[in-house]
């Protein structure tokens, strides 16, 4: 099983520079569903040790709507920890800004930045993935229901 992990701790978990690809990639995860797993298992497929960046309950909230996130960050993390393919999940702080996501990437330093071929934060992903001397790669996109569209069929949304 995957280790869980908060910022202060990161360093500790981190592989070697020597020790194979770091594949970075990052989400709310809040309902696991089937698009989830395809996409972790590609973006492991990319390298040897995927770091997954998990957004804690504020954010998760933030971005959709006030009956989320339905499992915390802690049972969040629990889950993606379970999933063979995750080697690490880093359980965020509040991120305020850009500078705060860039600053993290550039003390991972991931190899890959994989995202889903529709990311609406493909450029600024790309532009990280550059300054840490990695590349950003785009997956596709898997047709599912979202978790925010499972909200709603469970009557949370």
């Amino acid at each position: 099983m995957a280790s869980a992990v908060n910022l202060q701790e990161l360093e500790t978990f981190l592989p070697k520079e020597d020790k194979g690809r770091i594949v970075l990639a990052g989400g709310c995860f809040d309902i696991l569903h089937i698009g989830h797993v395809r996409f972790l298992s590609e973006a492991k497929k990319m390298g040897d040790y995927l770091v997954i960046l998990l957004e804690n309950d504020e954010k998760v909230k933030k971005l959709k709507g006030k009956n989320r996130p339905i499992f915390t960050q802690e049972i969040r993390a629990e889950m993606l920890s379970a999933l063979i393919c995750v080697d690490l999940v880093v359980a965020l702080p509040m991120m305020e800004n850009d500078s705060d996501y860039l600053k993290l990437v550039m003390k991972i330093k991931p190899h890959i930045i994989a995202v889903t071929e529709n990311d609406p934060h493909m450029e600024k992903k790309k532009l990280q993935a550059e300054i840490v001397g990695g590349e950003m790669r785009a997956i596709p996109f898997v047709k599912t229901l979202s978790s925010s569209a499972l909200a709603k069929i469970v009557g949370v949304d």
